[in-house]
């Protein structure tokens, strides 16, 4: 008897799609997989997830490369679904929950944990979430919650990016790169992007003063200088771009190489140019969420947009992440969940 009932409740278990991969590796790994749909917690909202996104920190996961990526993903193997950005709708609140309710249209993210690559996933009410503007599309949504946010906390948590500063943005016409633009140039700040040709007129139409098309023009060599550089591809390195800096000036990097931890601790004491790298998603919930409430207000107004490169089926994870893997990414690169 209890047999059978052990039977007849695998089989009604609420169950949903969700990306997975059983080891390390190329995009070959991606599976669609049909797992147990989460239930949430008092403090929890259940999402209904419409669109996420996939960009080189989904790479890397993937890849347990560098190896410290597998401290949060799983040593030996991935053992969570992966993504962490996500737009969609609230199907369901906790009994403590009392600032969102069934139905609300929502984007945020679960960072330092994944689960956005799935149909369904459980956030707490108090996590980096906010009500996703009228007349925004998710897809919009996510790129903010993924890339703004990230744009965001490299210039104003890491650099603190002042009205007159002078920056220099590495990779200008991608995910983080175009929202780098965007909210630096809504700073005050002279901005310069760094972009291939196909791409200048996207960059200065999303505010730079200047671009450097680097297919013809080296942006270490132009003899401009700058207060800060956000390498937001990080193909750049500290060595190429110091004499490029200010004294007393910055240089950001998504990408965390042995070649910048050596320059970020060498520059630490004794220098007036350093190296920083910031692991935006292990920051304090509290501010990814002041940070997010603050994108919203300039997306809502309009003073922030999205760059949507291309758009993929859940089924066509791999394929998203075959091109996020070229290297030549412009804007975000989304995934739909219907």
């Amino acid at each position: 008897m209890s047999t059978i009932a052990t039977e007849q409740s695998v089989r009604t278990e609420p169950r949903m799609k969700a990306v997975a991969a059983t080891e390390y590796g190329g995009t070959e790994v991606l599976r669609l997989n049909t797992v147990p749909k989460p239930t949430p917690e008092p403090d929890e909202v259940l999402i209904r997830v419409r669109a996420s996104t996939v960009g080189p920190a989904n790479s890397a996961m993937r890849e347990g490369r560098p190896f410290p990526v597998r401290f949060f993903s799983g040593l030996r193997r991935p053992t969570a679904i992966p993504g962490d950005a996500f737009a969609g709708e609230i199907a369901a609140v906790g009994r403590d929950v009392t600032h969102f309710a069934v139905g609300d249209r929502v984007f945020g993210t679960t960072a330092p944990e994944s689960g956005a690559h799935a149909e369904y996933v459980c956030v707490p009410e108090d996590s980096t979430l906010e009500l996703t503007p009228t007349g925004v599309s998710d897809a919009e949504a996510a790129a903010v919650a993924d890339n703004g946010l990230t744009a965001m906390l490299f210039l104003q948590d890491v650099a603190d990016l002042q009205p007159g500063q002078s920056i220099l943005i590495n990779g200008a016409s991608g995910g983080i790169g175009t929202f780098a633009v965007q909210l630096a140039t809504n700073v005050g700040a002279e901005v310069t992007g760094v972009c291939s040709t196909r791409n200048v007129d996207l960059v200065r139409s999303l505010g730079a003063d200047a671009v450097v098309d680097y297919t013809t023009t080296d942006a270490a060599e132009t003899g401009e200088t700058y207060d800060v550089i956000f390498d937001a591809v990080g193909k750049g390195s500290f060595a190429q771009f110091v004499d490029t800096l200010n004294p007393g000036g910055l240089y950001m990097t998504t990408v965390p190489s042995v070649g910048v931890l050596f320059d970020i601790v060498r520059t630490r004491v004794g220098s007036d140019r350093r190296a920083v790298f910031a692991a935006t998603g292990m920051k304090p919930a509290g501010v990814r969420k002041r940070y997010l409430e603050e994108l919203r207000g300039l997306l809502d107004a309009g003073e922030i947009r999205s760059v949507i490169g291309r758009r993929y089926p859940l089924a066509e994870i791999a394929e998203a992440h075959r091109y996020v893997d070229t290297g030549h990414k412009r804007g975000t690169a989304i995934v739909t969940i219907d």
